[in-house]
């Protein structure tokens, strides 16, 4: 019994700590999204110093993803123990006081856990590390008993290997885009469908009759001797839509929403000007100018009017542009500046800008070639 705790809780942690290891590499982008919303978070409640660690969230973000990833390799392997075992138990000892603090005080409704591939609440992000604090604990326990897997040397190459091939796959995603899109504004999706409800509601409803409680997903009326106690939605989650804060205004604050899903749209996603890589300003220049007459293009950003229209002097940037929220805009697309092309409200493609594509291949995505 023993030898199957172990071994089960040699691979649960192991493989867990890869899967979501891998999960976020895929975004690191994501991930410095999160780390900064926990350090404002920190900021407010913990102390001001905590802000300071703002301008840092992607570097800190790609340590923990490649921390989680060379743990989930090392326990697989036994791999020096002593170090790993101290090193899961203090992880995970910061990772579940780090959810209950989200879900007792509502402060970060996603923890980010598995990126955007799996969303969980507060509260389930607590019990899922409450469970892997037991085997953590397990693991470390007994950490002085297990039998490496690899000689010394071979383990030191594999974790070693770990660190160095997740850092490079992490900065390539950085630079360009998720591998796998899991966000609501992928390629293929129509994002007017993403912002109506996924499923209508089931109401169950709880009436008394006779001293007994009777559940019904239809309404019995007291008519015929049924009182009403209670009811509840049984599938609320999957009737909130998956988009729920996208909203475009001009700057006279004019609604634009509607004409963002109106014929062929090419979005230049900047939600900070001041912050914008200008590496490849040339190349979307071009874009827009051998795009002009044959698709409306427009910058969104959630900067201030006096910061665009410096950036666009002097950038040349010879286009409209509207304001969104900044979180929205990470969402769409992550890239400062980013570029996506709806067609009637539909993603046809998405690009870092690093990847901007040429005015014939956006012409073709939208003849449908």
């Amino acid at each position: 019994m023993q030898k199957f705790i172990d071994q089960f809780s040699r691979y649960f942690v192991g493989c867990l700590f890869i899967f979501s290891g891998l999960i976020k590499l895929n975004d690191p982008i994501g991930t410095e999204i999160k780390m900064e919303e926990y350090f404002d978070v920190f900021t407010e409640s913990f102390g001001s110093f905590f802000h300071y660690f703002v301008p840092w969230s992607l570097e800190i973000g790609m340590i923990m993803i490649v921390l989680e990833l060379a743990l989930g390799v090392a326990v697989l392997i036994f791999w020096r123990m002593r170090l790993t075992g101290w090193t899961l138990l203090l992880l995970m000892v910061f990772f579940t006081f780090l959810t209950f603090y989200s879900a007792y005080f509502n402060k970060v409704t996603d923890c980010g856990c598995f990126g955007d591939a799996i969303k969980l609440t507060p509260w389930q992000s607590f019990t899922k590390d409450i469970v892997i604090m037991v085997f953590v604990a397990h693991l470390f326990w007994y950490k002085h008993r297990y039998v490496p897997v690899l000689r010394t040397r071979e383990g030191d190459a594999v974790v070693i290997a770990t660190v160095i091939i997740c850092t490079v796959v992490g900065i390539y995603a950085i630079r360009h885009l998720p591998f796998i899109d899991f966000r609501a504004y992928k390629v293929g999706n129509n994002i007017p469908q993403q912002m109506l409800p996924q499923e209508q509601p089931i109401i169950e409803y709880i009436f008394e009759k006779g001293g007994k409680e009777i559940e019904s997903q239809k309404y019995l009326s007291a008519d015929e001797g049924y009182k009403y106690i209670s009811s509840k939605v049984l599938n609320e989650e999957k009737t909130k839509p998956k988009i729920t804060d996208y909203k475009v205004s001009s700057p006279e604050g004019e609604d634009k929403t509607q004409y963002t899903f109106e014929g062929n749209r090419l979005l230049i996603v900047i939600f900070n000007v001041d912050k914008a890589s200008t590496k490849n300003i040339a190349a979307l220049r071009r874009l827009t100018t051998e795009l002009e007459g044959k698709v409306d293009c427009f910058i969104l950003t959630s900067s201030s009017a006096e910061s665009v229209e410096k950036f666009r002097h002097e950038n040349q940037l010879a286009v409209p542009y509207y304001f969104a929220d900044a979180t929205v805009l990470k969402t769409i697309i992550r890239s400062n500046p980013g570029i996506a092309l709806w067609q009637k409200g539909t993603v046809l493609g998405n690009w870092h800008h690093n990847d901007t594509p040429t005015a014939a291949e956006v012409l073709q995505l939208i003849a449908g070639k």
